[in-house]
């Protein structure tokens, strides 16, 4: 809209130097068509005193101005004493042509209408080059005073006890040179998302005071080749001018992966140059200077091993999904400034298996909005219950009456499947929950069970933890048969699909490649035909077993269904069998 604005103004002194022109070019023909008399006449004007003024130039004629007004134009005498004749005869002598208002005006017009198209177009030009120059422009504030400190992070303890180290070396770097040594120069967070990763960082720059720089990894990629590299350089360049400072870098993936040596771009494109400037700066700047670069990512596998060396990003930080007793922490940190009403913190810190700390913020503030929804004095256990399911699976639909009875019973029998299963199969998790209320996130019910804090996942859980993701499409096959199997198992299917392959790929719990990890081997174009048939077997066989075990529970099965399509919703009480 503005560059429409601009055009139209710019065509305004075009087309007034343009009319300028041609009335210019109009009065000059004029003027070239002026009378002609002889120099006889001229004289005989003279002497009878018909003449007012007499323009003397150089040119071969003159200009005579009559009494009367009129001009004509005669032959220049070139005498001596011809001015001073005309001055006796009383005649005005005037060594400049007439001024003709109809060729100044026109001619000032042209004058002032080019200047105006050449300032506009200066100021275009200048403007277009202030855009081009922001383009590489690093939109990098400082954040000089962060409110975040460690007391801000609750759990990651071993993380936070990596970071102490770093925070003692910026504001004591002294202490260490007498000890001979260095500054990590570079520090990456790794783990999965919403753990902390961020909040780590910018709580280092709170403990110890110096600024702190964040930017994206997506901030450095741009069309232009070379814009990333500059602004690499011109965040080293703030942040030397602050003398200590933390920069982060967040999702450093994004500049980050593995270089290829040109085999897919055909020679160093604009990644490869924004990494090349990272690694430079890394290496360039002296441990002295105070400055530590923190970057997190989700995939460290995927990052090019020239910045994980040594002398780049010296410390890899694992930042792990909270276990039970630190997302009581969390969960007590973000229900400090609420209004608590009898909750027990200590309970839905084993219920909330496997958040991260970002998904218990969510659930926290969802509980808020509801308790607020409610006009409730405080947050109440009912609250935090709604807000789990919405967390997990959405808000429940309002509106149900276009659910057919049919598909409320398909939906009913699946989620019961789900359930029943995992009372026999996995006893140790909880059941909470089990809904066929539709959900805003596309499920038509769901199954909520706790799972156990473990370390690790065995072969036997993994198995078991297969045959209750197919608990649903069993029991649908049993009560409705194998012809009459729906759609509503597509996320089970993919679930269970995705563990059985990982089994028999990456934990060396299969036969077919035994202890071998098939990452490694897909350098080899292995034929993957035989993993899928293992993967398929699997799951053929505990399908088998899932549908013996429902088909034995059948009575447990109507009788819990039944209990559902009444109630809508099932919880852990409901379920005794």
């Amino acid at each position: 809209m503005k560059n429409k604005i601009k055009n139209k103004f710019m065509l305004i002194p075009v087309l007034t130097a343009v009319l300028s022109l041609v009335a210019l070019i109009f009065f000059t023909y004029s003027h070239r068509s002026t009378d002609y008399k002889s120099y006889v006449i001229f004289l005989n004007d003279v002497s009878s005193k018909k003449v007012s003024t007499v323009y003397l130039t150089n040119t071969s004629k003159i200009r005579v101005k009559l009494s009367d007004g009129k001009i004509y134009e005669t032959d220049n005498p070139r005498t001596s004493d011809f001015k001073e004749v005309m001055l006796k005869d009383g005649v005005t002598v005037s060594e400049d042509l007439p001024v003709d208002i109809g060729q100044v005006l026109p001619l000032t017009t042209l004058v002032l209408s080019i200047a105006a198209i050449a300032f506009m177009g200066i100021k275009s030009s200048s403007i277009t080059s202030k855009r081009m120059r922001s383009v590489d422009a690093l939109d990098a504030s400082v954040v000089a005073d962060t409110k975040y400190n460690f007391e801000s992070v609750a759990g990651n303890e071993e993380a936070k006890e990596s970071m102490n180290d770093l925070v003692d070396f910026l504001k004591n770097p002294e202490k260490y040179t007498q000890y001979g040594a260095r500054m990590p120069k570079g520090v990456i967070l790794y783990g999965e998302p919403g753990t902390g990763k961020t909040l780590l960082a910018k709580a280092v720059a709170g403990e110890a005071g110096v600024p702190f720089y964040a930017v994206s990894g997506s901030d450095f990629i741009q069309v232009y080749v070379g814009v990333g590299a500059s602004r690499i350089r011109q965040l080293f360049k703030k942040a030397r001018s602050n003398g200590k400072a933390v920069i982060f870098i967040d999702e450093i993936d994004a500049i980050g992966k593995k270089r290829d040596g040109g085999k897919n771009t055909g020679g160093s494109d604009e990644r490869d140059q924004t990494l090349n400037a990272l690694l430079t700066e890394m290496s360039g700047f002296n441990e002295k200077e105070g400055i530590i670069v923190m970057a997190a990512t989700n995939r460290l596998d995927m990052l090019d091993p020239a910045l994980l060396r040594p002398g780049r990003f010296d410390r890899h930080i694992e930042v792990n999904l909270p276990d039970v007793s630190a997302r009581e922490k969390i969960l007590n940190l973000h229900l400090k400034n609420k209004p608590v009403g009898s909750i027990n913190v200590k309970e839905w810190a084993h219920k909330t298996s496997y958040f991260s700390g970002a998904k218990l913020e969510s659930l926290t503030n969802e509980a808020a909005i509801l308790a607020c929804k409610d006009n409730s004095e405080n947050i109440e256990d009912i609250h935090l219950d709604q807000a789990f399911s919405i967390v997990l699976a959405g808000y429940e639909k309002k509106n149900r009456d276009h659910i057919k009875d049919i598909d409320k019973k398909i939906t009913a029998y699946h989620e019961i499947g789900h359930a029943l299963v995992s009372l026999k199969v996995l006893p140790e998790e909880k059941v909470s929950k089990v809904t066929i209320i539709p959900s805003t996130k596309g499920a038509g019910g769901y199954t909520l069970s706790i799972p156990k804090d473990n370390l690790y996942q065995n072969k036997n859980y993994l198995k078991k933890r297969i045959m209750v993701l197919l608990g649903g499409r069993a029991a649908e096959e049993i009560i409705f048969g194998a012809d009459y199997i729906t759609t509503g198992a597509h996320n089970d299917l993919k679930q269970s699909t995705k563990i059985s392959f990982n089994m028999i790929t990456q934990y060396g719990m299969g036969d077919t490649l035994g202890l071998l990890n098939m990452q490694e081997l897909l350098e080899l174009n292995l034929n993957q035909d035989e993993v899928i048939k293992e993967c398929k077997d699997m799951i053929d066989s505990m399908y088998e077993d899932v549908k013996t075990l429902l088909v034995s529970e059948r009575h447990n099965l109507e009788k819990l269904t039944n209990l559902l399509l009444e109630k809508e919703t099932l919880y852990s009480e409901d379920l005794n069998l």
